[in-house]
């Protein structure tokens, strides 16, 4: 119900929503175990008041260079999406990763050990009775999803920046076999693959959709809305563009603990690279 204002009885706006707010949510921390022994620290994140329509595991960049389940973006996906667009947010930290919500168990095996990770999620997803399960990937991420992401239990995969460094053609041609949807989002600025390379890259997806953004750069700042709208669009197109304001219960979350976790901060920080003997030769 709308609040009238002021002595002319004009009614308020509803009060927009903002990168740090928080709408209500049954959230649910859990410990994910892996087939090899590691404990995961996970968060599933349902509507408040009804069953999910469909369902996103998040799978997050490199946890050398500040990637966790709490990088922006899925983190204003568990805030939002569970009261937004009905749906539930699977969100871990792979093997070694830390954020505010906790330290997963184990080393980062580079790629290798990480199927294990994204195993427990699905598998946490299927025995939940979870709908519609799609894969969500975003740089180091996606190509985890590429790698290991491909099971029965999943309908589509979406992946954000992805950099095809890890992921292999044999990879590839099994998303194609499946044909089950995959939509790749490119920075138009990404520093590792851009839209027109992507677009040559992944035509070994026939039904791969590649869409370039505009202005956009790898860590998708100021796209936020942009990039939860596309991902919605994708699973549930009558549910985008979701709502900017939000007239229910609004709590603000502190961005602070993150401050350390920038571009800047991982500067001097090499890169991982593929395992030779595991991955074999890269690409041409």
């Amino acid at each position: 119900m709308p609040v009238t204002a002021g002595r002319i009885g004009r009614v308020s706006e509803p009060p927009p929503t903002r990168a740090n707010s928080v709408l209500p949510a049954r959230r649910t921390p859990l410990t994910l175990e892996t087939a090899d022994g590691e404990r995961l620290v996970a968060e599933l994140a349902l509507p408040p008041d009804r069953d999910p329509v469909a369902t996103l595991v998040c799978v997050h960049p490199l946890p050398t260079h500040g990637g966790m389940m709490d990088s922006h973006l899925y983190r204003k996906a568990a805030y939002r999406l569970p009261a937004l667009a009905d749906f539930a947010v699977l969100r871990f930290n792979t093997r070694w990763t830390s954020s505010v919500q906790g330290t997963s168990t184990g080393t980062f095996d580079r790629g290798v050990g990480e199927r294990y990770d994204v195993l427990a999620a699905i598998e946490y997803a299927e025995f939940a009775d979870l709908p519609r399960v799609w894969l969500v990937g975003w740089s180091f991420g996606t190509d985890l999803v590429l790698m290991y992401g491909c099971d029965p239990v999943v309908e589509g995969a979406i992946l954000l920046s992805p950099p095809l460094k890890f992921a292999r053609p044999e990879h590839l041609a099994t998303w194609a076999e499946s044909g089950k949807p995959v939509l790749a989002l490119i920075p138009e600025h990404d520093d590792n693959l851009r839209p027109a390379e992507a677009s040559r890259r992944f035509a070994a997806i026939p039904q791969a959709e590649v869409v370039g953004i505009d202005g956009a750069k790898h860590l998708w700042v100021g796209y936020a809305e942009e990039i939860l709208d596309r991902i919605v669009g994708r699973i549930t197109p009558s549910a985008a563009p979701l709502p900017r304001t939000w007239s229910g219960p609004m709590e603000y979350a502190d961005a602070s603990a993150y401050a350390d976790r920038t571009v800047a901060a991982f500067a001097d920080v090499p890169v991982p690279q593929p395992d030779d003997e595991e991955a074999g030769p890269a690409p041409s």
